[in-house]
């Protein structure tokens, strides 16, 4: 199964966004990808809590969703939008970072809610504060597909290794880490927290990234590691996309799974205990 990692510079504005989308995903379609992966907030970065709330939509009413649906569609491909911004009903007028799989039917297979939120002092002039403007998920989520099972994450999940341990134990083969990672922690720690979670669970990972300086017509720009990363189940890395924009595609061979968590099992070797005193 071949499938497409999209690396994008989303900007701030969605209109804009679903035009960019909308064409690399076809270019990844038309360049034989049967599954492509956009990366994370594909439809709106942005720093300004106040322009999100000019632009962004509820998911019922949000262009880029629908337009990327029919992109499926029309390339008779699974796609992974990796997430949207999204206005929720929360009583507190937070948004949802939620990623879907679509079927190449248009259909939406499954939903995620990133459930960790990135609130970090990164250096003492970079900081985030996430959970200011996301409520944060609170449901682990696997979808079936034609080419295996697939466990969703997003960016900062990547961080905590409980999480993709419950979507391997519960049969994924397949685990997409969309993301807009920083600069700072991209160079440090991206590829290993990568390599880490394939080599653990016997899994491909598949983590399309944004990459660059971010278009920005309110509050501050932002600017994104990029390197959207393939990495096979013993944990060799497979595709890397680099700092700019493009389309990067890896061959995937479910076999590899079983191949590699025969060779180490240890997917079947965990055993409770008692937390330390």
């Amino acid at each position: 199964m071949r499938a497409a990692l999209i690396q994008m510079t989303s900007g701030d504005r969605p209109d804009a966004n679903i035009a960019m989308a909308c064409g690399m995903v076809r270019e990844a379609a038309s360049g034989g990808a049967q599954f492509v992966l956009t990366p994370e907030v594909t439809n709106c970065v942005s720093s300004s809590r106040a322009h999100q709330a000019q632009v962004l939509c509820h998911e019922e009413d949000d262009a880029m969703l629908s337009a990327l649906r029919q992109e499926a569609v029309n390339g008779r491909i699974s796609l992974l939008i990796g997430s949207l911004g999204l206005k929720t009903h929360d009583p507190d007028g937070r948004f949802a970072n939620r990623s879907f799989l679509i079927a190449p039917d248009g259909s939406i297979v499954a939903r995620y809610d990133k459930i960790h939120m990135f609130d970090v002092q990164i250096t003492e002039t970079e900081s985030f504060r996430e959970s200011e403007g996301y409520r944060p998920g609170d449901r682990a989520v696997l979808a079936e597909t034609p080419f295996g099972k697939v466990g969703l994450s997003i960016c900062y999940d990547l961080r905590f290794p409980h999480l993709f341990r419950a979507l391997a134990h519960g049969g994924a083969e397949i685990l997409t880490v969309p993301a807009a990672f920083s600069p700072v922690t991209g160079a440090a720690h991206w590829e290993t927290l990568l390599r880490a979670r394939a080599i653990e669970n016997g899994c491909y990972v598949l983590a399309p990234a944004q990459c660059g300086l971010h278009p920005a017509t309110e509050g501050r720009p932002r600017r994104t590691h990029g390197h959207s990363l393939a990495i096979a189940p013993w944990g060799e890395v497979l595709a890397d996309g680099g700092t700019s924009p493009g389309i990067t595609y890896v061959e995937i061979d479910r076999q590899e799974v079983a191949r590699a968590r025969a060779r180490v099992p240890s997917i079947t070797h965990d055993r409770p205990f008692a937390p330390p005193t």
